[in-house]
């Protein structure tokens, strides 16, 4: 354990990468919100700090730098450690789909595998033309509505979340991106204020961790709001609203795609004869369904009680 927290001798952004990685092992912190190890979260961070961004030419990790650079530095790791507060928050900002995205304790960090979705335009499992309507249902900071915008192809997006303060944070991501003319944010209870809009597709990333989880969840997760998390229902309290109601608001050849993670075989065993197609990650990630508007359509007509009682 290294006993300074600024030791004098470090002098390069070499050395500050290589110090912060030390102790970020050391204090055997979580990973999962952007990065994948202490090296990795050290990368990031020295790099954010310092503006170099995440490839730079050989010879920056030997610039040495200033002493309020150091000072900020010492300051960032240690607050890393002591308060296992994830970096992004630190940094207030966030990496998705290459873009850069504002993100404070009134969103999740950005990190989902639908990412990948959008990088390939959402194919096989939608093919979206020009002019396609999309709706990204629970926005959180907006990332997947204003990445939808910016990697597709004159589509326009709704946005919807019911919470006031992700949606400060997703109206400051949509200025900061230029796309208020391409994205729409709306404050509603899923589909309750989109007065029957109909789109080609929908995304949703809503809360899905199981309330018994939520407890054994790594402390850096208690710094996200916990309504962004937390469902009931083993996670599928909203869920079970989506599969109701997204029949009455795709197109005919509209494709519902929802993130369930950990919920995956809870939603296996309420739903086992929905025939989903689940969704394969290059870059890892699971838990993420597709589904045509044609079967769901189908399901819900076999299937009016169950959609009776969580229509909304």
């Amino acid at each position: 354990m290294y006993s300074q927290k600024n030791p004098p001798e470090l002098t390069t952004v070499a050395d500050w990468i290589r110090f912060a990685t030390s102790r970020f092992a050391a204090a055997s912190l979580h990973y999962g919100h952007g990065t994948a190890s202490a090296s990795d979260e050290a990368h990031a961070l020295v790099m954010q700090v310092l503006g170099l961004g995440f490839a730079p030419a050989a010879y920056v990790y030997q610039a040495t730098l200033t002493a309020t650079e150091r000072e900020h530095l010492a300051s960032l790791i240690e607050r890393r450690i002591a308060e296992r507060i994830p970096l992004p928050y630190l940094l207030g900002s966030a990496w998705f789909c290459g873009l850069e995205f504002t993100v404070d304790p009134r969103v999740l960090i950005p990190r989902s595998p639908i990412a990948e979705l959008i990088e390939t335009r959402f194919e096989p499992w939608a093919a979206l033309a020009p002019g396609a309507r999309i709706l990204d249902m629970c926005t959180g900071s907006g990332c997947i509505a204003i990445a939808c915008a910016l990697w597709l192809d004159d589509v326009t997006v709704d946005a919807v979340d019911l919470d006031d303060d992700a949606l400060a944070v997703a109206g400051a991501n949509v200025a900061r991106h230029a796309v208020s003319d391409r994205v729409t944010l709306h404050r509603s209870d899923l589909f309750s204020a989109l007065d029957g809009r109909r789109y080609d597709l929908i995304v949703a990333n809503p809360p899905y961790v199981p309330p018994a989880s939520i407890e054994h969840l790594p402390p850096e997760y208690a710094h996200e709001p916990t309504v962004a998390l937390r469902a009931d229902d083993d996670g599928l309290a909203l869920v079970h609203r989506l599969i109701a109601a997204a029949v009455h608001h795709l197109t005919d050849d509209g494709v519902l795609i929802v993130e369930v993670g950990e919920s995956a075989d809870s939603f296996v065993e309420a739903y086992p004869s929905l025939p989903v197609m689940w969704c394969e990650f290059e870059r890892g990630g699971d838990g993420v369904f597709a589904l045509n508007a044609s079967a769901l359509g189908e399901y819900a007509a076999a299937s009016p009680a169950r959609d009776s009682r969580h229509v909304g």
